[in-house]
């Protein structure tokens, strides 16, 4: 719909700067165009006017007029006012609406794609979680944003990857080693010998039995046999990582998440990467030697301190191989990366980038870029959850999962702003009323099926017959649904452009409102407005509307991952 307002502006600019020697930018139009918040103003208002006021000297509405005299005549645009200080605002004609329903229909599953991304090779690298455990509720939240990032950018004509990361190496890995040694050991979590930093879940009692009984554990590039020798840790750190990455990705199937890559850690110091990224730093000048450690001069790239690199005791600190990874992403050819991380990740950001940049290999500043998500409050009957028995101290995905279902899950976790703290009510989730959102979408998509399953009954509905009389929307009802649909391209634009999947959540919520009001219409006696009526045009022209709510519920439903139900 936008687009039919961007293409006049674009000729009238052109008109001027041709006629009138004004040399307006193209690239101001789009910026410049926003749908109105009170229909009685139009459908869309451009302050480009106001815009180029300074720059051409003259008044906005004068500005105004001279673009609204050289508009060229549009079928789709009713009206074009100036209004306030220089805004134009326009009405599109009924057949532009009408067009927008024909093209949900043409396109079905993929209305609302397009080919912003041109292909550019985009990786979203996402939930990365150390095989140390379950994957617990935050994990599940970077599943969700992740993976509906990863969609949307994919909707968005990108060529994606989705990719995970392995932190397999360092200290946390030494940790789950000693844990299931002492289970293996006959030890317990209470006793004094227990190791200081070792993890108490169930999980480890898990996989000290299956490696006593030697059994074979499938993780995704790798098979790993137990010998059952207690004494031998380098089998029980494999096999324990391997049982844990094997643990993660059943959490994530029954998310339905999948992955493209799975990066390991290791492999960064085992290629020789991380090395190289040391020496090459150290040549460009960027390191120097302080009280027995190896820094880096962060500072340099606008970081608030320098950073230690190679600690005096020895060994890399953490960043050193995220810089290397990065790297390992850049030369891979992606051209925009997006970690979603935990806001635990905040202060990496800064390092990570500098690190980049002091390699002087022609990354641009700011890249990669990072959404970083806040902490899961759990909640039943008022009350915070904190504890799962098998995680030992934390709630786990899959509990969120066997309590509520997938699509719940993944709704309540993306539905709000990642940046933001989200306190997420089990006992909402569960209920089928319109106060549960998933509920409330879901039943919209349902309620559409329902009546179209209805009219079956008498005749099979037929979209490309019934569109004949789509003439026969003109209330103002018809045109609030209308409205509605036409905005989900955009909003898929948006949720890519600022990396903010709460975006289509948000949406969907409203088009399920105009779906249930539309339904529950009243005329001005108080009586209920039928869909499904004998007049057999006007019937047609309503579920030709319905029908297309329901593909953009349905598309929508998709990029956040979760299903779009025929009955409820």
């Amino acid at each position: 719909m936008k687009t039919i307002i961007e293409s006049a502006l674009h000729s009238a600019v052109e008109t001027l700067n041709s006629t009138e020697n004004l040399n307006i930018p193209s690239e101001k139009i789009a910026l410049s165009i926003e749908r109105t918040r009170d229909v009685a103003h139009g459908d869309f208002a451009s302050n480009l006017a106001m815009m180029l006021a300074r720059d051409l000297k003259k008044s906005p509405r004068q500005i105004a007029d001279m673009l609204i005299a050289a508009l060229p005549s549009n079928p789709m645009i009713e009206n074009v006012a100036v209004a306030g200080a220089g805004f134009m605002n326009f009405t599109l004609a009924k057949q532009a609406y009408f067009n927008e329903l024909n093209e949900v229909h043409a396109k079905t599953d993929r209305y609302g794609h397009n080919t912003i991304g041109q292909g550019d090779k985009v990786q979203v690298e996402f939930v990365s979680a150390n095989p140390t455990g379950p994957l617990h509720v935050g994990h599940g939240r970077g599943a969700a944003v992740g993976d509906s990032l990863a969609r949307i950018m994919a909707a968005n004509g990108y060529e994606v990857t989705k990719e995970f990361y392995y932190n397999d190496a360092g200290a946390q890995i030494d940790n789950l080693t000693l844990s299931v040694k002492a289970r293996i050991d006959g030890q317990t979590p209470e006793d004094e010998s227990w190791p200081a930093d070792g993890y108490r879940g169930d999980y480890i009692m898990d996989i000290a039995n299956d490696f006593l009984a030697k059994k074979t554990v499938q993780a995704d590039d790798r098979s790993i046999v137990a010998t059952g020798d207690k004494e031998d840790l380098a089998n029980i750190r494999e096999f324990a990582v391997a049982y844990l990455r094997h643990e993660q990705d059943l959490d994530l199937k029954a998310f339905d998440v999948n992955f493209d890559v799975f990066f390991l850690e290791s492999s960064l110091y085992k290629d020789g990467s991380v090395e190289k990224t040391v020496t090459e730093l150290t040549n460009n000048g960027f390191t120097y030697e302080q009280d027995g450690a190896l820094w880096l001069r962060t500072t340099d790239f606008g970081d608030d301190k320098d950073r230690v690199m190679r600690k005096k005791e020895g060994g890399y600190t953490y960043f050193v191989p995220d810089v290397a990874y990065h790297r390992n992403k850049w030369e891979r050819g992606f051209k925009r990366v997006v970690n979603e991380q935990g806001a635990d990740h905040h202060g990496t950001i800064a390092r990570v980038r500098a690190g980049l940049q002091a390699l002087e290999i022609g990354v641009p500043k700011g890249w990669p870029d990072y959404v970083l998500h806040q902490m899961v409050l759990v909640m039943r009957d008022g009350q915070e959850v904190k504890i799962s028995k098998r995680a030992g101290s934390y709630v786990t995905l899959r509990d969120l999962i066997d309590e509520v279902g997938k699509d719940a899950t993944r709704y309540f976790l993306v539905a709000r702003k990642p940046d933001s703290q989200l306190q997420f009510d089990i006992d909402l989730a569960r209920s089928q009323s319109s106060e549960n959102p998933v509920y409330y979408i879901q039943y919209a998509h349902a309620r559409i099926c329902s009546l179209l399953d209805e009219r079956s009954k008498q005749q099979a509905f037929d979209a490309n017959s019934a569109k004949a009389h789509v003439d026969r929307l003109d209330t103002e009802l018809d045109y609030e649904l209308m409205r509605v649909i036409s905005r989900f391209p955009e909003m898929v634009i948006s949720a890519n452009n600022n990396n903010a999947p709460h975006l289509i959540a948000a949406y969907l919520q409203e088009l399920a409102g105009a779906v249930h009001s539309y339904y529950n219409a009243k005329d001005e006696e108080g009586k209920a407005i039928r869909i499904l009526t004998d007049d057999q045009a006007l019937q047609d022209a309503k579920l030709y509307l319905l029908s297309s709510a329901k593909q953009v519920i349905a598309n929508g439903l998709h990029l956040l991952g979760l299903t779009a139900p025929h009955k409820m």
